[in-house]
């Protein structure tokens, strides 16, 4: 039997944390092992209790986009949040989130999130999907090369330009220059958006991340 999955909830809401884990009770491959309602409590439990996945609110007594980059370094982090502007949810993911629930959809979409973040893979409202791709441009993936393809399917995948290079036996210099190509081709900004970009046009699957 697999280990369950442990996990954290911050938020500073009380009820919702019991409606959290009143959810997550139902749930056979997690288990809530602790809770905070404050980021300096949370630090604590953090320090006292291993857990595996952090359930934050984006949005308690102050922002904890400022807190997620260090989080991140701890274990795997999704965003819970009650706004749902798509540029909080693109700032919550570039700093290191492996996933966006939002707060109203909360019961349909939150064990889509922990299972694909589990998995190793990255989660994102499909509205917050669909609003990126709309941004992007629409080249298509016969426009790419063999190699600029495997590129960004390994990026979009989660590895960094040296892991890239690893893999592919070439430089990271070659990577680099790889990436800036098809940045300047596709009209994306970031990984976030590549992702997106790779997840639409079928080079990785929807939720698919290693």
């Amino acid at each position: 039997m697999n280990t369950p999955l442990r996990i954290i909830i911050a938020d500073d809401h009380a009820l919702f944390r019991q409606g959290l884990k009143s959810l997550l009770r139902l749930q056979a491959n997690v288990e809530v092992v602790a809770e905070a309602e404050r980021i300096d409590e949370l630090a604590a439990r953090l320090r006292e209790t291993p857990c595996d996945l952090l359930l934050l609110d984006l949005g308690m007594e102050r922002s904890s986009l400022t807190d997620i980059e260090k989080l991140t370094a701890q274990l795997k982090v999704i965003v819970v949040t009650a706004s749902e502007q798509p540029e909080d949810a693109l700032e919550a993911i570039r700093a290191g989130a492996r996933a966006v629930v939002f707060k109203r959809f909360a019961v349909e979409t939150l064990m889509a999130a922990i299972d694909a973040v589990a998995a190793g893979q990255v989660w994102m409202p499909p509205a917050l999907q669909t609003h990126i791709a709309a941004g992007l441009r629409s080249t298509t993936r016969d426009s790419l090369t063999p190699r600029e393809r495997e590129i960004i399917r390994h990026v979009a995948l989660g590895l960094r330009n040296n892991e890239v290079a690893k893999k592919l036996f070439i430089s990271e210099q070659t990577v680099k220059t790889h990436l800036n190509n098809v940045f300047q081709k596709l009209g994306v900004r970031d990984r976030v958006e590549l992702t997106l970009y790779a997840a639409r046009v079928g080079i990785i699957g929807v939720h698919e991340r290693s």
